[in-house]
């Protein structure tokens, strides 16, 4: 149960035209998350607000009432007139004391036209039946992405971001770094067989070419799925790993996790002649960074046309529980995907999160 940060209170559920928030009783200071708030005041005010949090403007405040963790209390606007709100960077919440909320610039609403009688009557049998829905089913389901492309992800079973977190900064290597993948691997399949076996690392002979197969391997891809759901992990999650840890930083994480995968490969047969291709094991680093360091970003799954959300904590278990699987299908020659490639990345992915969560 959320509780009050003020009165230690557990909040009451409400739900209004923007969407669902928290409120106490006894103060009447409400929580609302940010998704739900830019669809009630100005995208300027709240991209402000998040900046000024993003940046270490505002003090250490009370605790948020979703994770426990300390809010920062800050400003839209550090230097000028507003009210001080209490901000989550973990579960992107935001916390209103009472009458704070009315000081924020509204987004207008849009002139309403007097209707029918017969039109205000049917709009009003269909609240009821919404109502009706929500007190049989709740609203499991009923939230969708707002950007309508997230659609053809999550119809092919991936993920997509609900709460974005603001990026700060263009994600220029994760973009360049997405194309040059992208132009090997298209280069690549114009004769696939030669640039796997040229290009390829061998655990027969790995150290091959001076050890250069380690990164060419990385641009390589066995076919248009393989290559299509790793970029698409690498950009939903790369973009605000590396916003967070700058590029450098960034490419330094990536090239690890890459290197360990495939040792962790290596480890498993490393007389075989098959070769090893694809960015997994350097993005499975990434993936695990993020779910660390972000565990309260929602992410969204369509099932059985419904939608279903899963904090990133919850989805990298798992996601791991799926790894451990993949690992004894590899082990028993069941499977061709390198499981263990993954795992390599993933310890590379905690490892930088134990030495970066605090930058």
């Amino acid at each position: 149960m959320f509780r009050c940060p003020q009165c230690k209170l557990g909040l009451a559920r409400q739900q209004s035209e923007c969407g669902v928030f928290w409120t106490c009783p006894t103060c009447s200071g409400h929580a609302v998350t940010m998704p739900v708030l830019r669809k009630a005041v100005t995208a300027d005010y709240v991209n402000r607000l998040w900046a000024t949090v993003r940046k270490g403007h505002g003090v250490r405040g009370r605790a948020c009432p979703v994770c426990g963790k300390a809010m920062t209390e800050t400003s839209a606007n550090p230097d000028g007139p507003g009210p001080q709100l209490d901000v989550c960077q973990h579960c992107f919440v935001v916390w209103f004391d009472p009458n704070e909320y009315d000081d924020l610039p509204a987004i207008p609403k849009p002139e309403e036209k007097q209707l029918p009688a017969k039109a205000r009557e049917a709009l009003a049998m269909a609240e009821v039946e919404r109502i009706a829905a929500e007190a049989r089913g709740g609203d499991f389901g009923r939230e969708t992405p707002d950007e309508p492309w997230k659609l053809i992800p999550a119809m092919f079973g991936l993920p997509v971001e609900q709460d974005v977190n603001p990026l700060q900064r263009l994600p220029w290597a994760t973009w360049l770094l997405s194309a040059l993948v992208c132009a090997v691997s298209f280069w690549s399949f114009t004769d696939q067989k030669w640039f796997v076996q040229q290009f390829g690392l061998l655990p027969s002979d790995p150290w091959r070419d001076g050890g250069i197969t380690f990164l060419t391997s990385f641009l390589l891809h066995g076919g248009w799925v393989h290559l299509l759901g790793n970029i698409y992990f690498l950009l939903i999650f790369g973009d605000n790993v590396e916003d967070y840890l700058g590029r450098w930083r960034f490419l330094l994480l990536l090239l690890m996790a890459t290197f360990a995968g495939d040792l962790a490969h290596l480890a498993t047969d490393a007389r075989s002649d098959l070769p090893l291709i694809g960015a997994s094991g350097g993005i499975s680093g990434v993936i695990v960074f993020y779910a660390l360091k972000f565990p309260r970003a929602r992410l969204g799954f369509l099932v059985l046309f419904r939608w279903i959300h899963f904090p990133a904590y919850f989805a990298l278990i798992l996601w791991g529980l799926l790894q451990f699987v993949g690992v004894a299908n590899q082990l028993a020659g069941m499977s061709n995907v390198s499981a263990l490639a993954h795992l390599g990345g993933a310890a590379i992915g905690f490892a930088a999160w134990l030495l970066w969560k605090n930058k």
